[in-house]
């Protein structure tokens, strides 16, 4: 039996980067870790959702939504949330090079 690699794996069955299915594969991967960063980084407070949600000037239903990705958050919820765990978010831009036909 051949053994294949993840990247392969998700080649074959999300397409390659750059497809739609991949692309928005990853995007989701990405939110979804997002979101198990910040349960995870609250718990670790010993802070509960309404605890947190207070912090942040939001509803403890907001928090959850954040924590289960099933809503959307903006930037200043997102940055006041890293605040009120004591933890900074760091990102990197990187420009994407697109071709117009």
């Amino acid at each position: 039996m051949k053994t294949i690699g993840l990247s392969e794996l998700k080649d074959k069955s999300l397409g390659k980067i750059g497809t739609h299915k991949r692309d928005k594969y990853e995007h989701d991967l990405k939110i979804e870790i997002l979101a198990e960063h910040i349960k995870q980084l609250r718990i670790e407070r010993n802070l509960t959702q309404e605890e947190l949600g207070a912090l942040v000037g939001v509803q403890r239903a907001q928090i959850s939504k954040i924590e289960n990705n099933t809503g959307n958050i903006t930037l200043s919820t997102l940055l006041k949330i890293f605040s009120a765990l004591n933890a900074s978010i760091k990102y990197k831009i990187k420009k994407q090079e697109y071709e117009l036909s």
